[in-house]
């Protein structure tokens, strides 16, 4: 079958996304580029492990453990866990040690495992006991507000909140539109005009190294690899 995902929005200011997926008979999926870091819990031949997951600055192949269950929750940009910074997350990640189906630990202290319906309860607590934080400069430039500093001083500011620089959370973020407009059956070309791409050529080599796919590939059944989380991100505001 693949790699089965469900993922609903959220209103909470400090989460992008929540999300929960099977394995089903597949061994690697297409790990789709991402501006945001995740908490992940994963279930498999009865091991539960978690881990946060950091940014991804372009589309790589990832394994996926057979017959495995997932639950994920993408943070906002300009949220962060202090104790564990974004910047030295990028394309990597950090394991969270003694998990269990019922609990885990996390800085000192007892927690309960999540869940896809009780996420916004479990980041409430996370964000009381300042476990996450939120830099509300990030999502008011990226909303369009032009803030009294440097330009120089605003990348530096994004770097630090998102280990990534402003420009490349917007390519990333224009590929992932882009994908999931040709996955609805909108052309290529009309894609190019939606989302600001100089031409077809531009589109295609944004889509390959951020998606891992052509517009065919995407478009079209055919590729067995699966990708990840890819859904229509929320528009951003204008640089």
């Amino acid at each position: 079958m693949g790699l089965l995902i469900e993922s609903r929005p959220s209103e909470l200011a400090y989460i992008e996304r929540v999300w929960r997926s099977r394995s089903e008979n597949v061994s690697q999926m297409m790990s789709v580029a991402t501006s945001n870091w995740e908490l992940v819990f994963w279930e498999h031949q009865g091991q539960v492990e978690a881990a946060v997951l950091g940014p991804e600055a372009k589309a790589t192949p990832a394994p996926v453990p057979e017959d495995a269950v997932f639950f994920g929750i993408s943070f906002a940009l300009g949220t962060s866990m202090p104790h564990i910074p974004v910047s030295r997350l990028v394309g990597g990640n950090a394991a969270i040690p003694e998990v269990t189906r019922r609990s885990l630990w996390l800085k000192g202290s007892a927690w309960h495992v999540p869940d896809y319906d009780n996420a916004e309860m479990f980041v409430r607590r996370m964000v009381r006991e300042g476990i996450v934080d939120l830099d509300p400069v990030v999502p008011a430039v990226l909303g369009g507000a032009s803030p009294d500093v440097s330009g120089r001083t605003l990348q530096r500011h994004f770097v630090a909140a998102t280990g990534l620089t402003q420009g490349a959370i917007r390519q990333i973020h224009r590929a992932r539109q882009a994908a999931v407009l040709i996955q609805e059956g909108v052309p290529a070309q009309e894609v190019v005009h939606r989302v600001g791409y100089f031409d077809q050529p531009h589109l295609a080599r944004s889509l390959k190294r951020y998606v891992g796919r052509t517009a065919t590939q995407l478009s079209g059944p055919g590729v067995r690899e699966p990708l990840s989380l890819l859904y229509k991100p929320r528009p951003l505001g204008p640089a």
